[in-house]
């Protein structure tokens, strides 16, 4: 299967859709039906409502969805690493790993917002390593800042990628205050039309255009299930990382600079879940972007094949142990 998925053909996407569709199928067997949460935009909130109808009498509408949703975002995070060489040759290793690791845990299946809001990520990913010595970078910028801006309507703990996108700014460009100034316009634009349409229903209310936002520990239950995906996540990424470190004297400047990215969106999509937390995971599915990134590489890179098949097999062995003997898949 690794040897499948390091080639770059046309045939690999059908490959990768019927291992999704097997390595996913109680997702269809037990549709979760989503419910709205606090901590969930308005955004989302309108798309749920609209849902509904159809949700009611047809569920399987929602792992549809979201398997949808999935295999879109592992398509497009493998053309975009591919397109900008992260690594030396193209492959559909992070497609892969992306299918593979969104399936360590029940809730990452869900049709939820953060699920929604990678779609925005990956693209905004894709325009900050665009922006690179980008001779007309501004328009590029102001759309950066506009889905950002979009993307907390959608889950507001995700304004925190605010963050991530101003040091992006300091890693891919020098520095500009009307390139700054720009991205800023694009996060406040959509509230602004917010407030405009809020005060025109007469539905004006400070905490309407800001939530609250609170940083504390999400209660999360204890459970081997959780230690072995955790440590599942954690070996590759590691090794990945190692891979990329050995590797970096041989990439161009910015595949260097764009790795670092993946890393900051790394460490910012694991901090969101300790905003407003809940006690499930459904959050933690932002930090799978760049972990497949980086998974993708512990299985390109080593010379000896034997470690990235082991890995995988015993990843895909967990996978359907905890999927029909686990909690949460059924």
């Amino acid at each position: 299967m690794i040897g499948i998925f390091r080639q770059k053909t046309p045939a690999n996407l059908l490959v990768l859709l019927f291992f999704g569709l097997l390595i996913k199928l109680p997702m269809f067997v037990h549709p979760h039906v989503p419910s709205i949460q606090p901590k969930d935009g308005v955004l989302f909130h309108s798309i749920l409502k609209f849902l509904e109808p159809t949700g009611k009498t047809t569920p399987i509408i929602y792992p549809i969805l979201a398997f949808t949703l999935l295999f879109t975002q592992a398509i497009t995070l493998t053309r975009l690493l591919n397109d900008y060489r992260m690594m030396s040759r193209s492959n559909y290793l992070p497609a892969m790993a992306y299918m593979l690791i969104t399936s360590f845990f029940p809730e990452w299946n869900y049709f939820s917002a953060p699920l929604l809001l990678n779609t925005l990520l990956i693209f905004v990913l894709g325009w900050l390593f665009k922006i690179y010595n980008h001779p007309r970078a501004k328009g590029i910028i102001f759309n950066i800042g506009l889905a950002i801006g979009i993307s907390s309507f959608l889950f507001f703990p995700s304004v925190s990628f605010v963050i991530w996108v101003f040091f992006a700014l300091m890693i891919m460009r020098p520095f500009r205050m009307n390139e700054w100034l720009l991205c800023l316009l694009g996060i406040t634009t959509p509230y602004y039309f917010y407030a405009v349409y809020l005060f025109l229903n007469k539905q004006w209310a400070p905490e309407k255009i800001l939530p609250y936002l609170t940083v504390n520990m999400p209660s999360l239950q204890q459970s081997i299930w959780l230690a072995a995906s955790a440590l599942l996540l954690m070996v590759p990424f590691l090794t990945g990382g190692y891979f990329v470190q050995e590797n970096l004297r041989r990439m161009l400047i910015q595949v260097r600079k764009a790795w670092s990215l993946v890393l900051l969106y790394l460490l910012v999509a694991i901090f969101i879940p300790f905003v407003n937390a809940s006690n499930t995971f459904e959050n933690w599915i932002m930090a799978a972007v760049p972990f497949a990134a980086f998974h993708s590489c512990s299985y390109f890179y080593p010379p000896r094949k034997l470690f990235p098949l082991i890995l995988f097999w015993i990843s895909v062995a967990f996978v359907l142990v905890y999927e029909y003997y686990g909690p949460g898949w059924n």
